[in-house]
């Protein structure tokens, strides 16, 4: 089996992200939808719309979210909703949250923790989807990338819910971490099989804290941004960013790995390769 191929472009730039795209030699058929992150209100470091407008516009996407488990500005539809407008994505594009009117329920054949998967009912008014991701530290996950925006990220607030429970929604907060990590990958792997090969994945390496863009109150990025990376392959996507984390000699990048290594980040990716979706191992084109 081929490598996976990782493309990175070190320019950060809007024209930057429609040149990945254009490498990745895809094009998304019908109904595209955009998963992006809409940033909690009072967080600092999320990708702003005027960045993702162009390629939004490209594949005439519709941008989604779900509405979160916890308490904010987005774990109601009306909230979210507000979020949405007031952060101007309403002003790029249509927005879709699409647990407004409840759920679907996806199996997850081989799931080692879960073997369902709870999404937004409005994902069935998709033929396929562009996973925007902001790569950057996470207080649970320990970074979150393309897995983390496809498992969590398009799972319904209840989905949310079961998933950081492993499968116990009473025990959100309190579930065996590694059991989360591996639930994260599950849940992605319903995603992947969903679209059944309709899936591109974008990395955005910049404004890198050690804290999610859900944070209301998060550090400000502790090392210097290293570039966009895109590939079809989300497992091989995020190992190759983890990878450039380590590679770098910007001293901030202690700080991150601290975050990642203190929450065992790299299991998550473990878990799904073992599902077998995507592979850890990718040839990496650097594009100018």
């Amino acid at each position: 089996m081929s490598k996976s191929k990782v493309f990175c472009i070190r320019e950060i730039t809007p024209e930057a992200v429609m040149s990945i795209y254009e490498a990745l030699g895809v094009d998304l058929p019908g109904n595209v939808a955009v998963k992006l992150h809409s940033g909690e209100v009072g967080n600092q470091n999320f990708i702003r719309p005027e960045f993702w407008k162009p390629i939004i516009d490209q594949v005439n996407g519709t941008i989604v979210e779900c509405n979160t488990a916890y308490e904010g500005e987005r774990n109601t539809t009306e909230k979210h909703c507000k979020t949405m407008e007031n952060h101007g994505w309403t002003g790029i594009a249509t927005v879709d949250i699409m647990d407004a009117d409840g759920e679907i329920e996806l199996a997850i054949e081989n799931g080692n923790k879960i073997h369902k998967n709870f999404v937004g009912d409005h994902m069935k008014n998709y033929d396929s989807m562009l996973v925007l991701s902001h790569f950057k530290g996470h207080p649970m996950g320990g970074f979150g990338g393309a897995i983390k925006n496809i498992s969590i990220g398009l799972a319904s607030s209840y989905g949310k819910a079961y998933i950081h429970g492993v499968g116990n929604v009473d025990d959100f907060w309190n579930s065996d971490h590694d059991s989360f990590l591996e639930s994260m990958a599950d849940a992605a792997s319903s995603i992947v099989q969903y679209f059944d090969g309709k899936l591109a994945y974008v990395n955005v390496m910049c404004n890198m804290s050690v804290d999610c863009d859900c944070c209301a109150v998060a550090e400000d990025p502790c090392m210097q941004d290293i570039g966009i990376l895109a590939s079809l392959d989300p497992i091989a996507l995020d190992q190759a960013c983890l990878d450039l984390v380590y590679q770098s000699d910007d001293p901030g990048r202690d700080h991150l790995i601290e975050r990642i290594e203190s929450r065992n980040g790299v299991h998550t990716i473990e878990a799904a390769a073992k599902l077998g979706y995507g592979s850890r191992e990718y040839e990496f084109i650097e594009l100018s």
